[in-house]
Order: structure tokens, then sequence, then C-alpha cells
């Protein structure tokens, strides 16, 4: 199946009827691409599990298309979540809450708790409410890859994941480039359950109160595995005083090519060393990090070493990220 276009009305009003009669479709989102299928349909959603090799008791993210349709997924919607989508919706922020019995078991993998999220694209809104229109409640939309693998963050990356068989809808690149922040809503304390790129003190002002930590008693959720957003080659993170010397050490012990994500070259800039720069800022580096980590994929590299980011409040999505795609695997 070629890429469609998102700016078609008539591509979008495909993809709804595909996702209608339980098949599977990736489209844009502004953090990343999702593997879309009805969340309504336990068989649909388990098609997502095939196709991504992904566990199925690791949850997925419902789309929907406003703070009415989360009423299809849940019975009662706590303050917490409520002062969420008021404020950030739609955004790069999912709520979880109770799930109302007999209701996207699958997507929730069997929990009692179900995450839900209206995102802050004009495709992907645009498919869920034409979706909607055909009687589909919600859009579960894992990263449209294979699992524990780099999220996509263009209609390419997709399409080289899964090949020509899987219908893509394509919105441009995802303006965010890592995935939403997850709040638990269904303690007394809300808690951050995976940061994104919306800072803590945003997310505090939203709810009118500070985030806690997860703990132990936190509901299981998306991307919250220990290795996670790997690229094929091994992913290394260096402090800025280090890099160089840790750079040139691989160099003398790895024979093949180093990639390199810093804000300046390793010294002497080797022949064989594949340098991408990195901007000053976290918004900028969340846009590019996935793309980049695939880049270096496509450049054959056998490591990439990454520069340690900043210990501020605004890069702890990015160091979530690259923490996960460091772990040993």
């Amino acid at each position: 199946m070629p890429i469609l276009r998102g700016n078609d009305p008539a591509q979008v009003a495909r993809c709804a009827h595909l996702l209608a009669n339980g098949e599977l479709v990736a489209f844009p989102t502004e953090t990343v691409y999702g593997l879309g299928a009805r969340a309504d349909s336990d068989t649909a959603v388990e098609g997502i599990f095939r196709a991504k090799g992904r566990p199925d008791d690791h949850p997925l993210i419902v789309h929907v298309a406003d703070a009415d349709a989360a009423a299809c997924f849940t019975s009662a919607l706590p303050e917490h979540a409520r002062r969420i989508m008021r404020s950030l919706w739609p955004g790069p922020v999912t709520v979880v809450v109770t799930r109302l019995d007999g209701v996207a078991s699958a997507a929730a993998a069997g929990l009692g708790t179900v995450a839900l999220r209206c995102p802050d694209h004009p495709v992907a809104l645009a498919l869920i409410r034409a979706a909607s229109e055909l009687g589909v409640p919600g859009i579960a939309g894992p990263s449209a890859n294979r699992f524990g693998r780099v999220s996509p963050t263009r209609a390419e990356h997709v399409a080289d994941e899964f090949g020509g068989d899987l219908t893509v809808l394509d919105g441009g690149a995802c303006r965010e480039g890592i995935e939403s922040a997850i709040i638990d809503c269904t303690r007394h304390e809300p808690a951050l359950l995976r940061p994104g790129t919306l800072s803590r003190s945003m997310l505090a002002a939203a709810l009118g109160r500070p985030l806690a930590n997860a703990d132990r008693d936190s509901p299981r959720v998306a991307g919250s595995l220990d290795t996670h957003y790997a690229p094929s080659a091994l992913v290394r993170v260096a402090t800025p005083a280090t890099l160089d010397a840790e750079v040139s050490d691989a160099l003398r012990r790895h024979a093949g090519k180093l990639g390199v994500y810093s804000r300046s070259p390793p010294a002497g800039d080797p022949a064989s060393v594949v340098f991408r720069p990195m901007p000053d800022n976290a918004k900028a580096v969340a846009h590019d990090l996935f793309a980049v980590l695939r880049q270096f994929d496509d450049e054959g590299v056998g490591q990439v070493w990454i520069e340690a980011p900043p210990d501020d409040p605004e890069w702890e999505g990015v160091r979530d990220r690259l923490s996960r795609a460091a772990a040993n695997r």
C-alpha cells in the first residue's frame, strides 16, 4: 500500500474506513507516528501486537477526539484528568484513568486502567473524527515501529519498519519528536509515569498541584521498560567532559564506524566518525533525537556516542529516552 497524503480528505476517509473494518493504519501525531487500530475491537488491537512483536501485557494509548469521547472508555473522570484535558488537550500528554468494564480490554492489556490522549495534529484529529463517524470511539495507537526500537517521526520511517503492506497516512515530520508525557490520575496524588516534552512545571500548573513520581504501585504504561527506543547500534551516553576520551578509546577498540551526537565534533574529527551536531535546547533535541538515531543506523555505525544533556527540568524527557536507548541489551 503506498503512503497516502494526510492533507487529502479522501485519503483520510479511506483510512477511517480501514480502521472501521478492523485493519491497521499508521498515522501522524505531534509526538511520533502511531500504529492504529480501533480500540473497541480486541481482534483489531491484537493485530497491533502481532505487527510490532509487542508483548500483549504492555498496554497501549487510546487516541480520542476530545474529553467527551473519553467517556466511551472510562466510567469516571477524576478532577486531575479533567484539569489536564481542559488545559493541555489537544496536546502531548496522556492521562491514565479507570477503565470501563468490557471496553478496550486488549488495548489496556487487561488492566483496570486505560491511557487516553487527544493528539494535537490536524491529520490525526481528522482521522479520529472521520473514524468516529463510522462508529470507532477511539484509536489505539502505540508508536509505529517494531517493539523496543526507535520511534518513527516521518512516514518513511514507518514504511522502512513495516514495508509496503501497511497503510501509512503521511502528515509530515512530527513536531515534538518524542512520545507524550503520561500522568497517572487514578490515585489521590497525580504521578508522572513517563516524561515528555511538557515540563513538570507546565503539567503541575495545569493540575494545580505538584506531580508525584511513579512507584511500584503505579499502573503499567507504554514506554516504561528499562530498555526501549533503541537503534540497531549500541548506544552510550558520556558527559561533555569525558566524551572525547570515550570516543577515542572506542575508536581504538572498535573496527567499524562510530556515530557521535554532541554539541561539537570529537577531537580530530576522525574519518571513521559519523558526526551529527546536537542543538543547545531541549525542544530541538527532542525533535531530532529519533531521526538522528535512525540516520546512524542507515550509515551502518556499530556504536553511537551521545553527549549527556544538562540536568535541567526541561531535558527530563530527552534524558529518559536516552537512558532507555542506552540500557544494556
